[in-house]
């Protein structure tokens, strides 16, 4: 008996002795690094925050988020209600047509492309466009849509060239999201008779759903926060407009318009929409974190 307890305890012992002081050592400086790093990375981010926090929050208040603009950029009255309406419609119409069209993007890559030349052509388009200035995108729908519609500057406009920014973003998160479900799965599935088609609806999809809410929630955060592609496509307003076909504002162009000013007001304006906008992105992202986990497989 005293032999055969004492067995586990000597396994124990014998593993801690099997790791070598220099390895104890490098890997202590390594994980001290780490943290360094983090905290370094974090630094510049929480400087910000602090910074719009507190240059926004006593700016913000029922009539300053409900109020629509004044009519003068110099004037202390009047809010961004409009604003942050022309946020949610724009970035919602740019949402509805990016976020389905890259996910089936997508699952077309991953799971029917494989090698083939249309497969590597939309990669490599998807690729190019990541990487394209934003006011490219803007100068792009203004010439093709702006131009040529009865609408002109209009929300849709707007919404088409944010759709144009988040799409090559939801299609790379998505394809890689899919690529890390296991095969196995996929194996699985086929085994029981299962067509392809709906284990990649019911087994493939759930399994990487937190990703791709994931890669769509950076895409909308990207959107929301663009000013460029605004600048070309919505025109102006001062007024609620959930209109598409009109002109509209949005939060990141009135903080544009605002800080350039030079007027205390204006200014204090664009720190209170600066600090709705990272609230309202925020909140958007808690939503959609919530409602993903509800429907994840686990």
């Amino acid at each position: 008996m005293a032999a055969a307890t004492s067995a586990p305890s000597g396994r124990r012992s014998l593993t801690r002795s099997s790791i070598s002081p220099g390895r104890r050592a490098r890997n202590t400086l390594a994980t001290v690094l780490i943290y360094l790093a983090l905290t370094f990375a974090l630094l510049p981010l929480g400087f910000v925050l602090y910074h719009v926090v507190s240059k926004g929050l006593g700016v913000i208040d029922g009539a300053f988020l409900t109020e629509e603009l004044p009519a003068q950029v110099r004037g202390a009255s009047g809010g961004i209600g409009p604003a942050i309406a022309g946020t949610l419609v724009i970035t919602g119409f740019a949402s509805l047509l990016a976020v389905p069209l890259g996910i089936l993007a997508a699952i077309y890559l991953n799971e029917y492309g494989g090698k083939k030349p249309v497969a590597a052509v939309v990669r490599f388009l998807s690729n190019v466009m990541a990487g394209v200035p934003s006011i490219v995108m803007g100068l792009f729908i203004f010439t093709i849509y702006v131009l040529h519609s009865k609408d002109g500057f209009s929300g849709r406009a707007g919404g088409l060239a944010l759709a144009c920014l988040m799409l090559p973003i939801v299609i790379r998160t998505t394809e890689a999201m899919l690529q890390l479900v296991p095969d196995e799965l996929r194996h699985a599935a086929y085994a029981l008779g299962t067509s392809k088609s709906r284990t990649i609806v019911t087994v493939v999809l759930p399994a990487a759903l937190p990703g791709i809410t994931s890669g769509a929630l950076l895409a909308v955060a990207r959107a929301a926060g663009e000013t460029a592609p605004l600048l070309f496509t919505i025109g102006a307003s001062r007024q609620y407009n959930w209109s598409l076909s009109d002109p509209n504002t949005a939060l990141s162009a009135q903080i544009f318009s605002n800080a350039q000013t030079g007027f205390p007001n204006a200014i204090d304006r664009a720190w209170g929409a600066a600090l709705t906008l990272i609230v309202l992105v925020l909140l958007l992202s808690t939503i959609a974190r919530v409602a993903a986990a509800r429907f994840t497989v686990r």
